[in-house]
């Protein structure tokens, strides 16, 4: 049942003991939802398989507690932030909610209730749900929900007005700087390992190219999401990087807005191949991921002629009108 911002809350008020649970290796845009919404309702805050980087920088520096693969029994569990299945590495749910912003979300449908809106962040909804309940916005809510924006936005390169209209909200609301929050995320050393496998994935790349467009694949053991956005900033279009653990092939994939336009969906393609390969994907249509069976080299592979196919269908359709 999709509910709006009103509903959403209201509907969380018949819920004594509830889990805010997050992805696992949770961002800064998921640890600062479940925060805010837990400071606004009470609860619990769950993450799965730890925080990143920048996520626990966050909660060291405002002192969020959290609990590091939550058991137990919850009257609900409120899924931030997550689009698939996947991402809760088999976490059981039984009675659960989703307040997601991905273009796409495979969690939705078994949900008791959900708010979904297209939105940069999920920060961006949250703050929408505490203004409807008349919650006050203390200054650590609003840090962590600044944080989560400014991150999921990629520092607004991915940015909507509606972002803009939600940072000055929060800063006119708890009179924190902008410079305080870029301060806290620029504080954030960048893990020796990080950079090693960015120069891996470069080392590794295989490169197509359709027209003026460059897509490519590699393969990293970790840092899947960072590596394939350190190839499109040194120059590819599309960039999906692999990693196989146990049966599992994890790709992420990024893009530049331009291909977007040109008719590359990447939540789509995602969701599209996982179901070919019994998996489950999804995300924003410049970012996403998938987790699949089978063998990297292949999957990998289909991603890349999804990407090609997009674009001649897209070029075709373009010379037709």
């Amino acid at each position: 049942m999709e509910l709006d911002e009103s509903e959403f809350y209201n509907q969380l008020l018949d819920y004594n003991n509830i889990l805010y649970l997050c992805h696992r290796n949770a961002d800064a845009d998921a640890l600062g939802s479940a925060f805010a919404l837990k400071e606004a309702i009470g609860g619990t805050i769950g993450v799965i398989d730890g925080c990143d980087r920048v996520a626990s920088q966050i909660a060291n520096q405002l002192k969020i507690e959290y609990v590091l693969e939550p058991k137990g029994e919850f009257d609900l569990v409120v899924i931030v932030d997550t689009s698939t299945p996947g991402q809760l590495n088999g976490f059981p749910l039984g009675q659960y909610a989703v307040i997601d912003h991905h273009a796409t979300s495979s969690l939705n449908e078994n949900a008791v209730f959900f708010l979904h809106r297209n939105r940069s962040s999920t920060a961006e909804i949250v703050l929408e749900v505490l203004k409807k309940m008349g919650a006050p916005i203390m200054r650590r809510t609003a840090f962590a929900l600044l944080a989560g924006i400014v991150t999921d936005t990629g520092n607004f390169r991915h940015a909507s007005s509606d972002s803009f209209k939600a940072v000055a909200e929060l800063m006119d609301h708890s009179g924190i700087g902008y410079n305080e929050v870029i301060d806290l995320l620029s504080s954030v050393p960048q893990d020796v390992s990080m950079r090693i496998a960015f120069l891996k994935a470069a080392q590794r790349c295989v490169i197509e190219r359709v027209d003026e467009w460059i897509i490519v694949s590699s393969n990293v053991n970790s840092f899947g999401g960072a590596a394939a956005s350190s190839l499109v900033s040194i120059g590819a279009d599309v960039a999906f990087i692999g990693a196989k653990r146990d049966d599992v092939v994890k790709v992420s994939a990024r893009a530049r807005r331009e291909i977007q336009n040109a008719g590359v969906n990447l939540a789509k393609l995602m969701e599209d191949i996982s179901i070919k390969y019994k998996g489950t994907g999804g995300g924003h249509e410049g970012a996403a991921g998938m987790d699949a069976v089978g063998e990297t080299d292949v999957i990998l592979l289909a991603c890349v002629e999804h990407v090609k196919a997009s674009l001649v269908h897209n070029k075709k359709n373009n010379s037709l009108n």
